[in-house]
């Protein structure tokens, strides 16, 4: 019997070998590393159009654990929420370099501590690349203040 070649799509994670629109639901929502910098308030420019990333976070982002408190209905609740689609992910330059998404569609890696990759889904917050100790509610009444990212973790 043969063995598998081992430079076969068959052989290799379905991110190293689909595109955006090829993945399935699961895969689609596999490919999120949980960072949750696209459920923080964006402000845009409106001289330049330049988006910027704030420390408040969405009304339904349930910070500690970094992940939408009603999912199914976030887009119903919250009417900016906005759907990541491959088309989205394209054009979002706020999304972080270290997306997963955003990885995807440029045909680069994913980074090392990845859930998918590290079998770790709190290796996010470890290496610092989410918004778990910088977030605070949109509500809250604290002042909204732009955040700065690093390119890669």
């Amino acid at each position: 019997m043969s063995q598998p070649d081992p430079h076969s799509d068959a052989s290799r994670p379905f991110w190293q070998t689909k595109s955006l629109e090829e993945l399935d639901e699961a895969e689609w929502e596999a490919l999120c590393d949980g960072c949750g910098h696209c459920c923080m308030v964006h402000l845009a420019d409106e001289d330049t159009d330049e988006i910027v990333e704030t420390d408040a976070a969405c009304q339904l982002l349930d910070i500690p654990a970094v992940r939408c408190s009603d999912y199914a209905r976030r887009h119903r609740r919250v009417p900016d929420c906005l759907p990541l689609t491959p088309e989205l992910v394209r054009a979002a330059h706020w999304l972080p370099e270290t997306c997963g998404y955003r990885r995807l569609a440029a045909g680069r890696p994913l980074p090392e501590w990845h859930p998918l990759l590290s079998g770790d889904g709190e290796a996010v917050h470890a290496v610092g690349a989410s918004v778990r100790h910088i977030a605070h509610p949109e509500t809250d009444g604290a002042p909204w203040n732009v955040i700065e990212w690093w390119e890669e973790k």
